[in-house]
């Protein structure tokens, strides 16, 4: 089969396109013939040896997935052949990646792809997705009517915590840089929408929300905790899910006083069946019409290595040519 792989980490440049053997499905997996995957920051991570997690070399890289089911090992239950699947978790904890025409895969991380979903779209609303619910309803305890805000409204979370967040019955700002990406966010059902180039940010989320925002859904990676913190409401939230390098100041004076709640966490520590909440809702969110995935941009698989480098400019850059995920059309 052909796939993408590394044989070391380091720069986009180690990433390979060549042939490897087809996987052979274990007890409990399905053997699923790749037609997507999404690329995800933490990918990058990855591959370059920034988070370290156990690897078999080759390591096929790519973490979210859709294809289709071409065959089933011993115990598996839920799928049939034909069926079209998608998640995410894979390559991690010592796991392949899916970025490859063939890929086992643990039947507990199989989802069921809506009809009306293309297969890119599927891939891309997979890791962005499960981190946007996992951070608003697991973490955050979202409750209907009240006020979230997430910077970055057009990006791969963003637009999932905007599209949520609304289903959920909350009020939501956000923020965005540019006309074409706020109209975007507007599109997707923000209620407010800030161009923090050139907009006075506190002063709009005050106005947005006088008594503070209930949940605050933080995806910057160098968060300024002294500008949030007071613009939280009393038993506000604040969710942490980037940064790995970031060490912000927190204005404790301004924190405790509020009964104030700094949430981390990162998605992959979440379980299948944890996850599994997260994935149905998604599932019929989107046949309900009420949350739609967002592709930036779609690279084939021989362009791998230049998918990393693109994402790598937008996330490490700050290059602002994305909005939404990035894509490797597999089949």
């Amino acid at each position: 089969m052909r796939a993408a792989f590394i044989e070391k980490t380091g720069t986009p440049d180690v990433i390979q396109v060549g042939d490897l053997p087809n996987p052979e499905p274990g007890p409990g997996q399905v053997l699923v013939r790749v037609r997507a995957v999404a690329i995800n920051p933490f990918d990058l991570y990855l591959r370059g040896g920034v988070v370290a997690m156990p690897m078999t070399f080759p390591y096929v890289i790519a973490s979210d997935f859709a294809g289709v089911v071409e065959d089933m090992g011993p115990g598996t239950t839920g799928h049939q052949v034909g069926d079209r699947v998608w998640g995410s978790n894979q390559g991690l904890m010592g796991r392949q990646g899916v970025a490859a025409e063939f890929a086992a895969i643990d039947e507990e991380w199989l989802n069921p792809i809506p009809a009306r979903l293309p297969d890119a779209d599927a891939a891309a609303m997979a890791m962005a997705g499960i981190t946007a619910h996992l951070g608003l309803f697991e973490r955050g305890r979202l409750k209907p009517g009240e006020s979230v805000y997430v910077p970055g409204g057009s990006g791969g979370v963003g637009s999932m915590v905007v599209q949520m967040a609304k289903a959920a019955g909350a009020r939501v700002a956000t923020s965005a840089g540019g006309p074409e990406k706020i109209d975007l966010c507007k599109q997707l059902g923000a209620d407010l929408v800030l161009n923090y180039k050139t907009d006075d940010l506190v002063a709009g989320l005050r106005d947005f929300a006088p008594e503070g925002i209930d949940v605050w859904y933080e995806t910057q990676r160098e968060p300024k905790l002294e500008t949030s913190v007071p613009l939280l409401r009393k038993r506000g939230r604040m969710i942490l899910m980037a940064g790995r390098s970031a060490t912000p100041a927190l204005p404790l004076g301004s924190f405790y006083p509020r009964d104030g709640s700094l949430l981390g966490f990162a998605m992959f520590n979440a379980s299948a069946e944890e996850q599994k909440s997260a994935t149905s809702d998604m599932v019929r969110w989107i046949e309900e019409g009420r949350l739609r995935p967002l592709v930036g941009r779609v690279f084939p698989l021989d362009q791998a290595a230049d998918a990393h480098r693109f994402l790598e400019s937008n996330t490490l850059g700050g290059a602002g040519t994305l909005t939404g995920k990035v894509v490797l059309q597999i089949d």
